[in-house]
């Protein structure tokens, strides 16, 4: 079988994480696009896979919670009746902690919008921790027992419930306008200060941006939940590690004190042979 180098495979990665879909990459770098595709599995499991081993330990004090929606194979009101229900077909939520301090995503995670999904990632979230947080999430009820289950009574929890002048069903293409905000604390003492999800709702418009596969009103969408998951990995590989932070003039890895240098995205590729 034939092997891209390196310097093909850095291109094809270059390609994706600046927001190109499988096919333009593959026109741009000349190449099937189905060995994009393969490399894209390869690299994303190995993004992972690194990413889960390195983001531990972590001495964050303030971070905030979001889920973030897309579809895959179709939306849910066109999912054939034999697919119906199955995970993977139809909506998919893309869970992200931001810590508001140095930009780092320590955690997330492909999923539904429920209460599992909710208490696995807030298990992980807890999981990299050392210190005690300042935790802001949305007003989604299943944090409420996710993070109670967690961190117990160690944690200073708000909510920010942000309530909106009409549905999203209403608008349709942009989102509804929000009228009010409401700032709950739900345990310990937050500071009123920060509670906030600024940042991680800045986070969504990064991921739609860079991904191409969340661009919204395209046929770009993910048609399997696997590449889905590759795919968000690899934005976070390259968003913590590779991407100089506009404020921080550093990568969110470099100010959270994970790594002592900016990445180059050949060095995402060395991943492959190290595995």
């Amino acid at each position: 079988m034939n092997k891209l180098n390196k310097e093909k495979r850095t291109l094809i990665v270059a390609s994706l994480v600046e927001g190109n879909s499988l096919r333009s990459t593959a026109r741009l770098c000349k190449v099937n696009v189905n060995t994009v595709m393969w490399l894209l599995e390869d690299i994303g499991r190995v993004c992972a896979d690194y990413q889960d081993r390195v983001l531990r330990n972590l001495k964050c004090k303030r971070v905030q919670c979001d889920e973030i929606w897309s579809f895959c194979y179709a939306k849910a009101k066109n999912v054939p009746a034999d697919k119906q229900g199955q995970f993977g077909y139809g909506d998919v939520w893309t869970w992200v902690a931001i810590d508001a301090d140095t930009k780092l995503v320590p955690s997330f995670m492909v999923g539904n919008r429920d209460l599992r999904t909710a208490r696995i990632f807030i298990d992980d979230l807890k999981s990299r921790l050392v210190n005690r947080i300042q935790l802001t999430t949305d007003g989604l009820r299943v944090y409420l027992e996710a993070v109670e289950g967690a961190f117990g009574a160690d944690v200073d929890y708000a909510m920010l419930v942000k309530l909106y002048e009409s549905s999203q069903e209403e608008t349709r293409y942009s989102p509804a306008e929000c009228v009010s905000c409401e700032r709950k604390a739900i345990s310990g003492k937050p500071n009123p200060k920060y509670i906030s999800t600024s940042y991680s709702e800045r986070q969504n418009l990064t991921m739609r941006m860079q991904m191409r596969r969340f661009t919204r009103l395209t046929n770009a969408f993910s048609k399997k939940i696997e590449n889905h998951a590759y795919a968000v990995a690899l934005h976070y590989m390259h968003y913590n590690f590779c991407r100089v932070h506009t404020t921080l003039r550093v990568t969110p890895a470099m100010e959270a004190g994970v790594r002592d240098h900016v990445w180059e995205i050949g060095e995402i590729v060395d991943l492959l042979e190290s595995n």
